[in-house]
C-alpha cells in the first residue's frame, strides 16, 4: 500500500496517476476534500481508500502493517500568504507528526520541500551540504515553514530508514487547473494568449535583468513524477534532494514556447510586478542536479519547449487530467 497525501492536489493527483500507470494498484490519497475544485483530479483514479488528513494518523495507527511507502506532498503552498501560523501547521507540525509515525512504524518517507527555501539565492542551490539550510533566508513564510521542517529533520537521531526531501523548483503540468493565482505561468500564459492573442509577463525590478529574462527553473511534473518513482524502488542514500531541470530559463523562453505550442504568433507586453510580491521576487533559479545524478538517477529531464508543448497540446487544449 502507498500512500499520497496532498493527493486531490496538483502534484500529487499527478504522481497516483503515474503509479497507476506504472502498475502500482494500492493506493490511498489522503487530503482535505472538501474542496470540490480539486475533485476531478482523482475522477477515474481507483484508490484503496480516500482518507481525510484530520483523521489520518488515527487511520495509519490502525492500518500501518499494511503501509509500505509514504509521499507526504499535502501543504500550503501560498507564497502570498503571509500568516505564519498557517504555515507552521500544515507545513511544519503536520509533517513532523508524519516522519515521527514513519520512524514508529518503520515506513520510508518522501515528503515536499521547496526551491523557496534558498531565498533570494545568494547562497547558491545546492542540495550537497546540510550545513545551508541554517543559513538560508527564505523571502516568504511559505519557504520558511519548509526550510524549518528539512532543518528538524536532519537535526532528529531517529529518522525514518529511507527518507528523502525533495526541493521543487517551478513546477507545471497538467492537472493545476484549481490553483487560481499559484498556477504556473504556462497555464497562464495560455489562458491569456487563448482569451486576448497576447502574453503580459512582469517587468524586471531590478537593472541587471532585461524585461522577461528573470531566470526560473523549470520542471515538467511527469519529470517529478519520474524520481518519485525511482526514489521509491531505489530507497537508498536519504537526503535533501533538488528536484528541478537542471537548466534556468527566462519567462520570456516560457511564452515563447507556448505561443509556438498553440501556433499563434507572438505578442508580449509587460506589466509592473504587484507591489505585495515585489520585495520577496526571486529572480534567478537554477536546481544543481549532481546529487540526484549521483546516485544513479539517469533519466533525461524534458526541454522546456517539449513539455510546454505537451502540457499546452495533449492537457490544456482539451481541458484534461493526467
Amino acid at each position: 500500500m502507498i500512500i499520497v497525501t496532498g493527493a486531490a492536489g496538483f502534484i500529487g493527483s499527478a504522481l497516483i496517476g503515474e503509479l497507476l500507470r506504472a502498475g502500482w494498484q494500492d493506493i490511498v490519497a489522503v487530503d482535505d476534500f472538501s474542496h470540490p475544485d480539486k475533485a476531478a483530479n482523482l475522477e477515474g483514479k481507483k484508490l484503496t481508500a480516500r482518507v481525510e488528513r484530520s483523521v489520518f494518523f488515527d487511520w495509519l495507527d490502525k492500518n500501518e502493517g499494511l503501509v509500505q511507502f509514504i509521499f507526504h506532498l499535502g501543504a500550503r503552498t501560498d507564497t502570498t500568504l503571509f500568516d505564519k501560523a498557517v504555515f507552521d501547521e500544515l507545513n511544519l507540525h503536520y509533517s513532523q507528526r508524519m516522519w515521527e509515525a514513519c520512524v514508529k512504524y518503520g515506513i520510508p518517507l518522501v515528503y515536499a520541500s521547496s526551491a523557496a527555501t534558498y531565498g533570494d539565492g545568494d547562497l547558491g542551490y545546492s542540495d550537497a551540504d546540510d550545513a545551508l539550510p541554517y543559513k538560508l533566508k527564505p523571502l516568504n513564510p511559505y519557504g520558511e515553514s519548509k526550510n524549518d521542517f528539512d532543518k528538524w529533520a536532519l537535526e532528529q537521531e531517529r529518522k525514518p530508514f529511507f527518507w528523502a526531501g525533495l526541493k521543487f523548483f517551478n513546477v507545471y503540468g497538467p492537472n493545476e487547473y484549481h490553483k487560481g493565482r499559484m498556477a504556473s505561468v504556462v497555464f497562464h500564459a495560455f489562458n491569456q494568449i487563448q482569451a486576448t492573442g497576447g502574453m503580459k509577463l512582469f517587468r524586471s525590478h531590478r537593472p541587471d535583468y532585461r524585461d522577461g529574462e528573470q531566470l526560473r527553473d523549470f520542471v515538467y511534473v511527469k519529470d517529478l513524477c519520474n524520481v518519485c518513482l525511482f526514489l521509491m524502488e531505489h530507497r537508498k542514500h536519504s537526503g535533501l534532494y533538488n528536484l528541478g531541470s537542471g537548466r534556468a530559463r527566462t519567462f520570456l523562453d516560457l511564452a515563447r514556447a507556448t505561443f509556438s505550442a498553440l501556433g499563434r504568433p507572438e505578442h508580449i507586453t509587460f506589466i509592473d510586478t504587484p507591489a505585495d510580491i515585489r520585495d520577496k521576487y526571486q529572480y534567478y533559479t537554477e536546481a544543481d542536479m549532481r546529487k540526484l545524478i549521483g546516485i544513479d538517477y539517469d533519466r533525461p529531464f524534458t526541454s522546456l519547449e517539449d513539455g510546454v508543448k505537451d502540457y499546452v497540446t495533449n492537457y490544456l487544449k482539451e481541458g484534461r487530467r493526467c
